[in-house]
């Protein structure tokens, strides 16, 4: 099972949010512990809780990549490289509620695939990929 589907099969059996599905994914590189990791993406849920900001999945890649000793030490550019990197994979948004087709002509990505894409794009910041 890859990185993607374990992050997934845990975010439908602990119920947590993909932001703490995308951390979790990474627990073995972060040297964090399962809780603490839960608890940094607790707040980052639903586009910081009301669906107007950034998608979780997509904070947890830059947490992810800001936490990885292989990071590069610009990590202004690495956020923004895996933002810009997330909304091309993601159908052009970042944003929670307008990835869901909340107020828009309907979803653009699923949140299961957008921690997929999340997965995917961190994955070159970690030290296992080095």
């Amino acid at each position: 099972m890859d990185r993607a589907e374990k992050a997934l099969e845990v975010k439908h059996q602990m119920g947590i949010n993909c932001c703490q599905a995308v951390l979790l994914a990474y627990k073995d590189e972060l040297n964090k512990t399962e809780e603490e990791l839960l608890r940094l993406g607790s707040g980052f849920g639903g586009g910081m809780g009301c669906m107007e900001g950034s998608c979780g999945a997509l904070i947890g890649a830059v947490m992810v990549a800001s936490l990885s000793g292989n990071a590069d030490t610009h990590k202004t550019r690495t956020s923004s490289d895996i933002l810009h990197q997330f909304r091309e994979a993601c159908g052009g948004e970042t944003i929670c509620g307008r990835l869901k087709g909340i107020g828009t002509a309907g979803p653009v990505c699923a949140c299961d695939d957008c921690v997929k894409n999340a997965i995917r794009i961190a994955e070159p910041y970690c030290r296992s990929a080095s």
